[in-house]
């Protein structure tokens, strides 16, 4: 199952500049990848049919869901895989480009309908930071594979994320989506699914009471819980933990990058942030001569200080430290605090050795969703931030059938 979580990555156009593994790739396979393609797949069929020899000794029940999330997540390594189990309770799709009501307008969104289920249950999938949003590839073969398995899906564009900016004003946007998806189905609970930060902002619209009709379970994959500490794990590249230990761990530049993208007011004068964010932007989408063209429009101060930043060489602690003089913007994107108020089933997903969001931040959500709410909390390595890391073993992908089972399980309640 080499494939099976790389659609919780963000973007191979944002993280190649960083010499980052790929993550929400966009271009085609090289022909060394291609060449791959094949015994990858032959692997994950191995993998996969060891899975399904376990779930065939289980009740029924359990063995369907099972193999229903065995073969979501074999569909969507390979939409062109065949045979028994890539088929088994697949539905084909109506797919099409629709609108969500909001409170800030319309917003673009796309939804993938399983034909001929009826009282289908649904989910809202929300993109992670990459400016493709609901058109990015992986998002997509991701969306079909959920479907595929009978699921309506909605995958709302969210502008802030679209552009690198962790926003308050898109937890909004979560919960309109949800709502626009509950009332498409008859008023049945939907579920809502988030990567990265987006997976934080999740967990904030689902505790928002102007949503909990609307949202009946909630997936927070890589999420954050306390966007102070995540700055702070940026500013001494070490983590803190619920028990009280800390740990060393070098922080990914490409996080570092994002947070301060979303706080050019920290690193330039007023009067150069336009430009430093049109830059910033520019860089985070590969587009390194367009960017180079916006860095030439800044005062010599603020070209130096956002130069630094894209090469890798600025003083991130001391811009860490601006950003943190404004605790406010920290705590209007961050679920601590607010997890009491959770109504709907909770889902936690991380990578045990995540260097954009490091794994302790699911440790405490898991600490502070209520008990009664928290149906699995899996942190695993073989998983890093929101993609798989090297071969995962044969227990590993296991975990992860087992967490997408329960997932499905909660959907169809």
């Amino acid at each position: 199952m080499a494939n099976v979580t790389s659609f919780l990555s963000t973007s191979n156009e944002t993280r190649a500049a960083d010499g980052a593994a790929p993550c929400y790739a966009a271009g085609a396979m090289t022909e060394t990848k291609a060449a791959e393609a094949p015994r990858k797949r032959r692997r994950i069929g191995r993998a996969v049919l060891l899975v399904l020899l376990a779930a065939i000794v289980l009740l029924a029940r359990p063995a369907d869901r099972h193999l229903r999330a065995a073969s979501l997540l074999l569909r969507f390594a390979d939409e062109r895989a065949q045979g028994f189990l890539p088929a088994y309770g697949k539905h084909t799709l109506d797919e099409r480009l629709t609108e969500v009501p909001s409170a800030r307008g319309p917003v673009r969104a796309r939804v993938y309908s399983p034909v001929g289920v009826k009282n289908a249950p649904g989910v809202v999938i929300v993109h992670g930071v990459h400016r493709l949003a609901i058109d990015e590839p992986r998002l997509m073969r991701f969306a079909r594979a959920i479907a595929a398995s009978g699921v309506v899906v909605l995958t709302p564009e969210v502008k802030e994320i679209a552009d690198y900016r962790i926003d308050a004003a898109s937890i909004e946007t979560l919960g309109a989506a949800a709502h626009s998806l509950r009332e498409r189905l008859g008023g049945k609970p939907v579920g809502l699914m988030g990567m990265s930060f987006a997976g934080g902002l999740a967990l904030r619209a689902a505790a928002d009471g102007a949503f909990a009709e609307d949202i009946g379970f909630v997936v927070a994959i890589g999420a954050h819980h306390d966007m102070r500490r995540v700055l702070e794990f940026f500013r001494k590249n070490e983590t803190s933990w619920p028990d009280g230990h800390k740990e060393a761990l070098a922080a990914h530049p490409y996080g570092a990058l994002v947070l301060l993208y979303s706080h050019v007011e920290a690193l330039v004068p007023p009067a150069d942030a336009a430009a430093a964010r049109d830059a910033i932007r520019l860089w985070l989408w590969d587009d390194r001569e367009a960017s180079k063209a916006k860095l030439a429009e800044l005062s010599p101060e603020a070209r130096t200080q956002v130069e630094a930043l894209l090469e890798g060489k600025a003083d991130v602690p001391a811009l860490i430290d601006e950003i943190a003089k404004h605790p406010e913007q920290a705590l209007s994107v961050s679920p601590a605090g607010h997890l009491g108020e959770l109504r709907a089933p909770v889902f936690l997903l991380h990578g045990a050795t995540d260097s954009v969001i490091p794994a302790s931040e699911t440790q405490w959500l898991a600490h502070d969703v209520p008990p009664a709410l928290l149906r699995a909390s899996l942190v695993t390595p073989a998983v890093e931030h929101v993609e798989l890391r090297g071969e995962p073993s044969l227990a590993q992908q296991w975990e992860l059938v087992r967490f997408m089972a329960g997932v499905l399980d909660v959907a169809k309640e």
